[in-house]
């Protein structure tokens, strides 16, 4: 199985930055890299050349022009341009353990598409981080309800795979992860979600009823979210009609997604 680490990034390389450090001291590597970059400016592409070549697998920078919010048609831009068999997806602002990877090997499994947890890093221990542009946390030093989502145990991950977060909708995009070809035949991401909100969501519910099972990564895979202000949530309103009609109508594919590109 060919592993591509898909991460999302925009304007914020000191993120970036700390987040493929990580990459670079995980236990098991992807086979390579692609960073879907949706519009940064020439300081994110000279930090994505200076790690590429330095990391030993291949590193793919794929950049669309600046025009806003558009995460959706970057990420399909970005998994058009994958060629692992197994796309493990993060955000560019989450710093990864270093069993993240082989956490997501583990899980993998024919029929199913995986979502991860995530442990909220605070304000003022990210402006902590961010000062000394070195990542140390602590159980102590994270907000309590987090805690769990820091602690790793393969009995225990295993175990919740399909017992834990049965809700399709309980999901987070900044750590999941998909075969390819499941994604191509669903159409991938839908571009006509162009602003904040719900696409991760929208992709599992077309994922689900194409016959692709939920199953969870708990006590492993393991990210930390630096803390950053929300996106505007102004269209979300209209995110939540096309998620509600997909749950309805039980559609499988989208029309504007990734065909265009592949």
């Amino acid at each position: 199985m060919k592993t591509t680490l898909l991460m999302t990034t925009y304007n914020w390389p000191q993120a970036l930055g700390m987040v493929l450090a990580s990459v670079s001291r995980q236990t098991v590597l992807p086979d390579e890299i692609v960073i879907a970059d949706d519009g940064s400016t020439e300081e994110t592409k000279m930090l994505i050349e200076h790690f590429a070549a330095n990391f030993p697998q291949p590193v793919i920078h794929v950049w669309q022009k600046d025009l806003g919010f558009r995460k959706t048609a970057i990420l399909n831009k970005a998994i058009a341009k994958a060629t692992g068999d197994y796309i493990i997806q993060i955000d560019g602002d989450v710093v990864l353990n270093s069993h993240f990877i082989a956490d997501h090997i583990e899980m993998a499994q024919a029929g199913s598409f995986v979502c991860g947890s995530r442990v909220k890093i605070s304000q003022k221990e990210t402006m902590s981080i961010l000062a000394n542009n070195k990542f140390v946390i602590k159980p102590w030093n994270m907000p309590i309800s987090f805690v769990c989502n820091s602690f790793r145990s393969r009995l225990l991950r295993n175990y919740f795979a399909f017992r834990y977060a049965r809700r399709l909708a309980h999901l987070r995009g900044c750590n999941m992860a998909f075969w390819k070809s499941d994604l191509i035949r669903v159409n991938g991401y839908n571009e006509d979600l162009t602003q904040w909100g719900h696409e991760d969501t929208e992709i599992a519910y077309r994922l689900y009823y194409s016959g692709v099972q939920k199953k969870v990564l708990k006590m492993g895979g393991i990210v930390y979210h630096l803390y950053h202000k929300e996106s505007s949530r102004a269209n979300e309103e209209t995110h939540n009609i096309a998620l509600e009609k997909v749950e309805k109508e039980h559609i499988t594919r989208c029309n504007n997604g990734i065909d265009k590109y592949l």
